[in-house]
């Protein structure tokens, strides 16, 4: 089973960048992808963007394309996202996640907030 634990986050103002991380440990042998989702307060769950974790093939929720850049480190077993340009609405609890098959997250981390205000 995979552990996953966020690092960064904290309060950000807008237009400023920040960087999440995430530790994974455990069995990484059968991890197709890791990625982001994040929660705003009062509303629901929402993508943010994904990698697979062999091929480094990435891909991005709508609202965050073009600002946010997702990495990973295999060697490190640390997934990283880059958030630029931010603004109020990308304040959040995000969450690292990690799954096996294509569109499933079966790993979560505990979750980190994000908060961008002035």
């Amino acid at each position: 089973q995979v552990q996953l634990v966020e690092s960064g986050g904290g309060l950000v103002q807008p237009g400023a960048s920040d960087l999440l991380s995430c530790a994974a440990s455990g069995d990484m042998s059968k991890t197709y992808a890791m990625g982001w989702l994040r929660q705003a307060p009062g509303k629901e769950r929402e993508f943010v963007g994904a990698i697979t974790w062999s091929g480094g093939r990435s891909w991005y929720g709508e609202p965050v394309k073009g600002r946010f850049v997702i990495t990973r480190d295999v060697g490190k077993n640390t997934l990283y996202l880059q958030m630029n340009y931010l603004k109020p609405e990308d304040t959040a609890v995000y969450y690292c996640v990690a799954g096996d098959v294509p569109d499933t997250w079966d790993a979560w981390g505990q979750g980190i907030l994000v908060t961008v205000s002035s």
